[in-house]
């Protein structure tokens, strides 16, 4: 199989994001991170966002929260952000610790600063074109640009989801039945598998057809401590068709499209065309 270098798309991204700002002449968006308790992943997933953002020209802000603070006083913080004019866009880390409700949480988000797409109203936005465009969230805006780079037109193509998290499977069947995929349960059959379940080598090549494209979502960690997808890359070498690679595939383009959000929502809220 052909890999999708995730990691050379990113930076193609994140240099016309960087050249776009740069044309500003001065105003530069204002990025809002807000991180909850002592996790180490998430604490390694908002030191990236943070450190290259600053690349590409975006102000990031962290707001560090203890692990036991209350959902009264998280809803006051983003309270806060919606209403301050030099943050153009809110991102919530997530999970959140066990005692804070994450859909409460991802719904106080102001949706014209939401970049990560998770608000009830985003989604609405979204789903009806005929009504205010919404923010895709980055991960399904990974899946398509990863689509597109290979030239792989979903019209009529069957899709089949290896996913365990209900919402996930749900708002991304809406996406991709927007693009006119025909969702299957049948892996065997698809022209298009997208795996999120974080098992490694949970999909082997007697599993899929040739020329299937495979977008690789998952990840977990083998006995050595090396970063895995849910692929079983070394088994797929002799298919024909695309595997976007773990690591090195939806990783760097998540980042990649939360910075183009960022963007999309620093000209909405400057009013600049």
């Amino acid at each position: 199989m052909k890999l999708i270098d995730g990691r050379a798309l990113a930076e193609k991204i994140k240099d016309s994001i960087a050249l776009e700002i740069h044309s500003f002449k001065g105003p530069r968006p204002g990025l809002a991170i807000i991180l909850v308790g002592e996790r180490p992943d998430s604490k390694l997933y908002v030191s990236l966002k943070e450190k290259q953002a600053g690349t590409v020209g975006i102000d990031a802000h962290v707001y560090r929260c203890d692990e036991d603070m209350t959902q009264e006083d998280l809803l006051k913080t983003i309270n806060f952000l919606n209403n301050d004019p030099e943050v153009d866009a809110i991102l919530v880390q997530l999970p959140l610790p066990k005692h804070l409700d994450a859909d409460t949480i991802v719904n106080a988000v102001n949706p014209d600063k939401d970049i990560d797409g998770f608000t009830k109203e985003n989604m609405r936005r979204l789903m009806d074109k005929s009504n205010e465009a919404g923010f895709m969230p980055p991960v399904y805006a990974v899946i398509l640009a990863m689509l597109a780079s290979i030239n792989f037109d979903l019209q009529n193509k069957k899709v089949s989801l290896v996913v365990n998290s209900d919402i996930f499977e749900d708002k991304l069947t809406e996406i991709l039945k927007l693009q006119g995929a025909k969702i299957t349960t049948a892996m065997k059959e698809a022209d298009l598998i997208i795996t999120a379940i974080g098992k490694q080598n949970s999909i082997t090549a007697d599993m899929v057809k040739d020329n299937a494209v495979i977008i690789d979502i998952g990840i977990s960690k083998d006995s050595t401590g090396k970063i895995c997808g849910d692929v079983d890359a070394l088994s797929m070498k002799d298919k024909s068709g695309f595997l976007s690679p773990v690591p090195g595939g939806v990783g760097p383009m998540t980042i990649a499209m939360a910075f183009l959000n960022t963007l999309l929502a620093f000209k909405k809220q400057k009013n600049i065309q």
